[in-house]
């Protein structure tokens, strides 16, 4: 009898403990201490309790008290008022045991995704350094920024939160150098701005495709992109959805500005379609997080001397882009790629200039640069090619004795190297060898070292005046 009321009572022990647990809430790991939630907004907050069961959130910012409902599998969502930034402030969610997340900011949230040159930790790779990386770590410790970081996975179907103990940290050397530099420069600037506190979350991964991002409902709205099979097998880390599926959807919905997207290697090859591709990526997630002006912020790939297909295109297309949907911007990065490193050092810059994009375009910061000289249009006076910008209100630049890197055709197509003269207007552009100039293109192959600038030292896209096909 002592046997069978022993075992009665560790059976009725492990059903108190699993209920106990059950019951308790459990929050996705983008919620935890030290996190940033987007200031001034109703930011969605999910989770998991016992089914049927009121879950009541107390934020300590405002003293309010939100109620949860739980449906019948647990499941609850809903919406918190924040305030002004500041901070540190605590919120309590309670269904009859109680979980509390402490130390947590509200200011601005941005989430920066894209591939290995986004995903390039301070302190850098083997033999791949980052530069000045050492000192930037050193002086790193800032408690008005805080780090989430999305671990690499891929998978073939949705997962509902990430599996690899990821929390929100606090910006100190230790998290700094494993942390993106290009995130980090970004943040680091926009907090000194700004004066409030940042939380940066950083999701990408090395050599991915922008397919392999985007939501299979995205996926739909783009004609020559098949749906994964989430019953394939064998290798599929670049398929569309995979790194979408596990690194994206669990946090969809988190409140935040905007986004910065640093990608386009991987797609060289087939750089006809991304014309279609990146458009549909930027819908795909203004409308996941529902909201249709969510600022999306990209870099223009850097150059490199690639030996497969002339990186230019893309370049071009990227280009092009800038003003095909609201609130997108890019950056130009023609000066600071490196002929024989895909991931090139200077990371600062590449942040500063997101920095001052977001700074002029999302937070209308007056008197930012934010773009380096677009080209606008060409006349053609006698021999000489005039060519005339945007964005360069102040003039022209060059970090030579004069521009390089122009070449000049008439209607037989054949380039010639160009002498170029900065003028009030613009740039003049000449070739002995060309009386009737028909095409200008700068800078319109794999690498060179961009020497154009407008006078607040922001550098020019590589860009053609022609859309004559390669033969």
């Amino acid at each position: 009898m002592y046997k069978k009321y022993k075992l009665l009572g560790v059976v009725l022990m492990i059903l108190f403990v699993s209920f106990s647990a059950y019951s308790q809430v459990v929050l996705p790991q983008v919620f935890s201490d030290n996190m940033v939630l987007q200031r001034n907004a109703k930011v969605k907050v999910w989770g998991k309790s016992k089914p049927k069961a009121k879950v009541k959130i107390q934020t300590s910012w405002n003293g309010k008290m939100t109620i949860a409902l739980s449906d019948k599998e647990g499941q609850w969502q809903t919406f918190l008022e924040t305030g002004e930034a500041g901070g540190p402030f605590e919120i309590t969610f309670d269904d009859g045991d109680v979980t509390k997340l402490s130390n947590i900011l509200l200011g601005e949230v941005w989430l920066c995704s894209g591939q290995s040159n986004m995903n390039m930790p301070m302190k850098g790779w083997k033999n791949q350094p980052v530069a000045n990386s050492n000192q930037q770590i050193t002086m790193s410790s800032n408690d008005q920024i805080r780090l989430f970081q999305v671990k690499k996975t891929r998978r073939l179907v949705t997962q509902p939160d990430f599996n690899y103990g990821e929390n929100w940290k606090m910006c100190d050397p230790e998290n700094v150098a494993e942390f993106s530099a290009v995130a980090y420069h970004f943040g680091k600037m926009l907090q000194e701005v700004l004066d409030v506190p940042i939380g940066l979350i950083h999701s990408s991964s090395g050599g991915s495709r922008i397919e392999a991002w985007m939501s299979s409902e995205g996926v739909d709205q783009v004609d020559f992109v098949e749906s994964l099979d989430p019953n394939m097998e064998g290798d599929f880390r670049n398929y569309p959805t995979t790194l979408y599926n596990s690194m994206i959807h669990p946090m969809v919905g988190y409140g935040m500005r905007g986004v910065l997207w640093y990608q386009g290697e991987e797609n060289r090859l087939e750089w006809e379609n991304y014309r279609e591709l990146m458009p549909a990526l930027v819908k795909d997630w203004r409308a996941l997080w529902e909201n249709e002006d969510l600022p999306f912020y990209y870099a223009q790939i850097a150059p490199f001397e690639y030996d497969d297909v002339n990186s230019a295109f893309i370049r071009e297309v990227q280009l092009k882009l800038r003003d095909s949907l609201p609130n997108l911007g890019m950056i130009s990065l023609m000066d600071v790629g490196s002929a024989l490193s895909i991931h090139p050092p200077n990371k600062e810059k590449v942040g500063q200039r997101f920095a001052y994009m977001a700074l002029a375009k999302t937070y209308e910061k007056k008197g930012i640069a934010f773009s380096g000289p677009i080209y606008n249009r060409m006349e053609v006076v006698a021999d000489t090619a005039k060519l005339y910008f945007d964005f360069a209100e102040k003039g022209l630049v060059c970090s030579g004795d004069s521009p390089q890197h122009f070449v000049v055709a008439g209607e037989d197509k054949v380039f010639y190297p160009a002498s170029v003269l900065i003028t009030k207007e613009g740039l003049s552009v000449y070739s002995s060898k060309v009386k009737k100039p028909v095409a200008v293109r700068y800078g319109f192959e794999n690498y060179i070292r961009g020497d154009l600038f407008n006078t607040f030292g922001l550098p020019a896209s590589s860009f053609r005046t022609d859309d004559w096909e390669e033969e």
